[in-house]
């Protein structure tokens, strides 16, 4: 055997020898950075870490493992659910977060230190417009640099740009860390421009919230040793109430604010970007994956899998806690965020749920299909207690609270990317939202309330909470009268 394998190994090389011809396709360097084009290409790479967030390492290191989402028994990432020992430092969401981030420090670190020397015809042409890309990119590693100190602690501080390969990092103290963020923070705050011609662009207002938070995290540190001034709750409340005052309030409907078909909206501060160019979308937003229970796998429930209701990843179900924390009577976000409600999509009549001699309303419905296409055909709520029997007599499949399970539950509806193409797509094409309008609120109050301003702190608090109040006359579902004790 190992004859013939050398001889088809000799055929093969002289066969190909005439095409091996390697010859160089790019002449491109680091001087490539010296340019306008060069530069301007740079800036952009800087963004692309961005999206490591929308990924399932990203979903995994902020949403797993929390108060609000609870184990789904999937075949990976349970770790963070469950505090195993997996969570070490060979766990490979920890790498591709570090990994990522450094990657777009270093085109940062490239940028900052090359763009004032550039020599350009085009949009670098004068000193303003290269302050400005400066400020873009320092918002970026200041961004980055954020999401690192708070998950590493200690971690190496890089300002310089390398090109060589290096095995000697020192970490340096978190408050040197914070030190550096801020520096960068404040000049993005300065420099950059109210609105951006590209969407994708930081905004000033979205510099000062980063700002705000950071020296919210700073400044309310125990124990921890940040770097921590009396100072930082005075500036969080500064610069939250700078975009604040330049917003002018929140979008009135929260549903408005989170819609697909609205994403670009004043509440939405900072977005990483998709796009519906598969060239420039790369592995696209995953993020619609994750939260979707298997609406498509319930018994007679009458749904195949569609674009509008997602696939189901199930990397997740929201926790009790998470739904105790909406007053259903009052708060209209549950509803309008959580899909309760499905109305059946199949041809496939085998899939629709029959009626039974026990469960059906007369003799002749025995055996039929209890709805049709365009019917509801699934409904979850809150009742408890509720009996097999009684849920049977419903004209449709019924899930009260007694029923759920980690794979069929309440899904979270405002991830879903009903523009992609496929339904088993998984690059979806919707913005990613970072940094929004009611967080600033938030900042704010905390800020406030860490000051001793209590009145201060409900106030803004309290323009979050009035925005998530039904408003009067506002329609509301039949769970607000059936099952949650509302009234009109």
């Amino acid at each position: 055997m190992k004859k013939y394998i050398l001889i088809l190994l000799a055929v093969g090389c002289f066969s190909c020898e005439d095409f091996l011809d390697e010859k160089q396709v790019s002449n491109i360097s680091y001087e490539f950075y010296n340019t306008e084009k060069g530069i301007e290409a740079l800036v952009w790479a800087a963004y692309e870490p961005l999206r490591f967030w929308s990924g399932e390492p990203g979903i995994r290191l902020s949403n797993l493992g929390t108060d609000i989402g609870t184990n789904t028994r999937v075949s990976s990432g349970n770790e963070f659910h469950l505090y195993t020992a997996d969570i070490n430092s060979t766990n490979g969401n920890f790498s591709s977060l570090w990994n990522n981030y450094y990657k777009g420090i270093n085109s940062a670190n490239i940028a900052i230190n090359r763009l004032p020397n550039v020599t350009a015809t085009g949009a670098l042409r004068t000193a303003e417009a290269k302050v400005k890309r400066q400020a873009e990119v320092r918002f970026l590693r200041g961004y980055y640099y954020f999401m690192l100190v708070q998950t590493f602690g200690k971690i190496p501080l890089l300002l310089e740009e390398n090109l060589v390969v290096k095995d000697d990092f020192e970490r340096a103290a978190v408050a040197d860390v914070y030190k550096a963020i801020i520096t960068d923070l404040v000049y993005a705050a300065t420099n950059l421009p109210e609105t951006q011609a590209d969407y994708a662009r930081p905004t000033r207002a979205a510099a000062q919230h980063l700002l705000a938070d950071v020296y919210l995290t700073r400044g309310s540190a125990v124990q921890d040793q940040r770097g921590q001034k009396p100072t930082d709750m005075d500036s969080a409340a500064f610069y939250a109430e700078k975009v604040i005052a330049f917003k002018g309030g929140l979008t009135p409907d929260f549903d408005d604010a989170h819609r697909f078909d609205n994403e670009k909206n004043k509440d939405v501060l900072f977005a990483i970007q998709y796009t519906p160019n598969t060239i420039a979308n790369g592995g696209g937003n995953n993020s619609h994956l994750f939260y979707v229970a298997q609406y498509d796998n319930i018994p007679g429930g009458g749904m195949d899998r569609d674009i509008l209701n997602g696939r189901a990843y199930v990397r997740l179900m929201p926790t009790e806690y998470l739904f105790n924390l909406f007053n259903r009577k009052i708060d209209s976000r549950f509803y309008k965020a959580y899909k309760t409600v499905f109305f059946a999509n199949t041809n496939n009549v085998s899939k629709i749920q029959k009626w039974t001699a026990a469960s059906a309303p007369s003799s002749d419905l025995v055996g039929k299909p209890k709805f049709a296409k365009g019917d509801t055909s699934i409904v979850f709520t809150f009742d408890k207690g509720i009996s097999d029997a009684e849920i049977a007599k419903k004209p449709y499949v019924f899930f009260p609270k007694n029923k759920w399970t980690d794979r069929f539950f309440p899904h979270y509806q405002y991830m879903l990317d009903p523009t992609r193409i496929g339904v088993n797509d998984m690059d979806g094409r919707l913005d990613f939202k970072l940094f929004w309008l009611a967080e600033t609120y938030l900042i704010a109050a905390e800020a406030y309330g860490r000051k001793g301003n209590y009145a201060k702190a409900a106030e803004y608090l309290n323009v979050v909470r009035r925005r998530a109040a039904y408003k009067e006359g506002e329609k509301k579902t039949f769970h607000f009268y059936k099952t949650d004790g509302g009234s009109v």
